[in-house]
């Protein structure tokens, strides 16, 4: 008689392999996706610092200037003389949000790796 043991044995032994596969496939995403994280969290960080930086010394900067500008003119321009540097200063605005926007704009997708790897399982299955 023939023993089905055997093939039940194979079977679930190439069960157990393809889960495996299956499993180490979705580990290694899981691990891309955490990296991905990580270098979105570093870099949102790095962004928020620089940005703080930057208003804060070009807020002191602009105080001071503008301040000292004002006092050089005689009393009589003085107003005017704010009004031409508040437009001055609503164009360098105007101009950083543009900037900044096109900065943010130009960025890479976030995890987009692991998107890429994931279309290369989707398509390797399909095949």
């Amino acid at each position: 008689m023939f023993d089905s043991e055997p093939a039940s044995s194979g079977l679930l032994s190439s069960v157990r392999k393809l889960l495996d596969s299956g499993l180490a496939a979705v580990q290694n995403r899981a691990e891309l996706l955490a990296v991905e994280f990580q270098e979105e969290k570093e870099h949102t960080t790095g962004l928020v610092m620089w940005i703080t930086l930057c208003l804060f010394f070009g807020i002191m900067t602009v105080l001071v200037l503008t301040a000292t500008i004002i006092l050089i003119f005689s009393e009589e321009w003085r107003v005017y003389v704010a009004g031409a540097l508040t437009l001055l200063y609503l164009i360098g605005a105007i101009w950083a949000v543009l900037g900044l926007k096109a900065r943010l704009k130009n960025r890479a997708m976030p995890f987009s790796s692991t998107v890429e790897e994931i279309k290369k399982d989707r398509e390797w299955l399909l095949k």
